[in-house]
C-alpha cells in the first residue's frame, strides 16, 4: 500500500532513518557492551534497559524503511487550487463564531498540529477532502461538531 507524503516529509523520515542507523544503533551497541562488563546480566538493570532501547531502535528502523519503500511523494507544485486535496493549505472560517483556522493536509507521519499540519486521515482532513472554496463543511470530532466555510485553498511549497 502506497503511503502519500510530501517531499519534505519524506526527507524528514529519511534523516531520522540515517540518524538511527549511523548514530543511535552504534551508540546502543556500545552501551550494551559497557553494561555487560558490570557482571551478572540477570540482575543488571542497565543491560536490560539498553536491550529494550535496542529493540525500540531496531523496530523504528524497520518501520521507517517500510514507510520510505512504500512512499508516494506528492508534488503539490502542479496541483490547482480548485478543490481540497492532499498537500493543500485550507483557510476556513467557523460559522458559529467567525474565527479562522488554517490547516495543511499532509501524511500521517508528517502531521504537526502546532504548525497547522494535519493528517489527511484525521476527522478534519477527511471532512475537507474534495470540497471547494465557498462550501460549508461539517466536521465531527470526538469533542464536538463544527461547521466551517472554506475561504481559500492554496498550495505552499512543502
Amino acid at each position: 500500500m502506497k503511503i502519500p507524503m510530501t517531499k519534505n516529509g519524506y526527507e524528514q523520515l529519511r534523516e531520522e532513518l540515517d540518524r538511527l542507523k549511523k548514530i543511535e544503533r552504534h551508540k546502543i551497541i556500545s552501551e550494551i557492551a559497557d553494561a555487560r562488563g558490570h557482571g551478572d546480566l540477570s540482575e543488571n538493570a542497565e543491560y536490560h534497559a539498553a536491550k529494550e532501547r535496542q529493540g525500540f531502535i531496531e523496530g523504528r528502523i524497520q518501520d521507517l524503511e517500510s514507510k520510505l519503500a512504500n512512499a508516494q511523494i506528492i508534488d503539490t507544485a502542479n496541483l490547482t487550487a480548485d478543490k481540497v486535496v492532499f498537500g493543500a493549505t485550507v483557510v476556513m472560517k467557523d460559522i458559529r463564531d467567525g474565527s479562522k483556522k488554517q490547516y495543511t493536509l499532509v501524511g500521517q507521519d508528517e502531521s504537526d498540529l502546532k504548525n497547522g499540519k494535519i493528517s489527511v486521515h484525521s476527522p478534519v482532513g477527511k471532512a475537507l477532502i474534495h470540497h471547494t472554496v465557498g462550501e460549508t463543511v461539517e466536521i465531527i470530532t470526538p469533542a464536538k461538531k463544527v461547521e466551517y466555510e472554506i475561504l481559500e485553498i492554496r498550495f505552499d511549497s512543502l
